[in-house]
């Protein structure tokens, strides 16, 4: 029997998260969509407002769970900063021992910043449900899919959203693909901007006095880039004259690529939330001497973010903080250079980690024989005989100085 429909699958469950979703299934499309990302961007200012705002995100998606989290491949940890309908033990359970079972991290951490990606895109499908992790913990949860895009990334871990699939909903299918994109950039740029603002200082300060207090430099602009408000960091960005400066009061980026986008995306803030999209986020902007900096902008037209009273022109806040070029991860070097699958990359580190491969057949919860097949297929990709080769590669990789050298070599 094939999966039902989202639409018909929400007029027969319960759950709060499947209510919204119904509810949602009433409104036209546009309109859900722009409430929901105005819910998305008021969240910077208010933090409390993410549950909310991912119940929603789920019910639009197609799901009864959505989350915001973090995953360190160095300590295999997993962190979920905010999250709606999963219960609070099972995520402990996530948390504390699944994370390091969970067959789809290696390939999280190989996925292109901000596009969705559903399990079977990760792993194979039929591995997936032979895993300890979906027998013991998606399976009981009755969850068969996940959808997630990756925010951000560094040579050590991702910040990733995600929607939950149960078997109501069925399998990721394109039309949940689509509206993840359509919210993804809008999340993201949620959180990279929340990373930056001073949440502590929130609490007790009025925002005006927490903007004007941060380190990194922010701008108040109308539709034209005008500065209407800068902090003390933002003046002196200007007084330096580099890559941002001030011709007839308007913000110009010394870059023109950088100073078409900004354009852009500070008249698009002017039309609304929604019409932003994929502009304004992680703008790369570079000084005469080579120093790297980025600029992210928030959207201020609609919302609580309207009701700040700072500036009645302003339409857009511009964020400007130093960035720090990460190098990429170590899996990800490894993946690229051997030209790895995400589960053959996924059954190297595990050999490497736990030892041998019926070992790593039992921790990652699948036959011995699965293992040995994808062993076989390392060995023919990176030349190598046994584990102790193995061993070595990955060490080679770790060390910096051996990596280069064993690169260098095997190009």
């Amino acid at each position: 029997m094939p999966p039902l429909s989202y639409h018909e699958t929400t007029r027969s469950r319960s759950h709060p998260a499947i209510q919204s979703a119904a509810t949602a299934q009433r409104m036209p499309r546009e309109a859900l969509l722009n409430r929901l990302i105005g819910d998305i961007y008021d969240a910077v200012l208010d933090p409390s407002l993410w549950p909310s705002v991912l119940e929603k995100s789920a019910g639009f998606v197609g799901g009864p769970a959505a989350s915001l989290f973090f995953k360190d491949a160095s300590i295999n940890s997993g962190d979920g900063i905010y999250d709606h309908g999963i219960e609070p033990r099972y995520k402990r359970l996530y948390c504390d021992e699944y994370v390091k079972l969970d067959p789809t991290t290696i390939g999280q951490f190989l996925a292109p910043i901000a596009e969705p990606v559903s399990t079977a895109d990760l792993v194979p499908y039929d591995e997936f449900l032979a895993t300890r992790f979906y027998r013991e913990w998606a399976e009981p949860q009755g969850l068969v899919d996940f959808v997630c895009s990756v925010l951000d990334r560094s040579a050590t871990s991702i910040a990733m959203f995600g929607v939950f699939r149960d078997k109501c909903d069925g399998l990721v299918d394109e039309a949940a693909r689509e509206r993840m994109r359509l919210i993804t950039p809008h999340v993201r740029r949620a959180v990279l901007i929340g990373r930056v603002i001073d949440l502590g200082q929130a609490k007790a300060k009025t925002f005006h006095d927490v903007l004007d207090g941060l380190s990194a430099g922010m701008f108040l602009v109308d539709a034209r880039g005008r500065v209407v408000h800068a902090n003390a960091s933002g003046r002196d960005i200007l007084a330096a004259a580099d890559f941002l400066r001030s011709v007839g009061g308007r913000l110009v980026a010394r870059d023109p690529a950088a100073d078409r986008a900004l354009r852009g995306v500070f008249a698009a803030a002017a039309k609304g939330d929604g019409a932003v999209g994929t502009g304004g986020i992680a703008i790369p902007l570079t000084s005469r001497e080579g120093e790297s900096y980025v600029a992210h902008v928030l959207p201020m037209t609609s919302g609580a973010r309207h009701d700040l009273g700072m500036a009645e022109a302003a339409v857009a806040t511009l964020f400007v903080q130093r960035s720090a070029l990460d190098p990429p991860s170590l899996p990800a070097t490894i993946a690229e250079h051997y030209k790895l699958t995400p589960t053959e990359l996924r059954v190297l580190l595990s050999l490497v980690d736990v030892g041998s491969g019926p070992e790593v057949a039992e921790a990652l919860g699948v036959a011995e024989s699965t293992v040995k097949t994808h062993l076989a297929r390392i060995y023919q990709k990176t030349g190598t005989r046994g584990q102790l080769d193995l061993v070595k590669l990955v060490a080679g990789f770790a060390n910096p100085l051996v990596g280069v050298s064993m690169k260098t070599s095997a190009a």
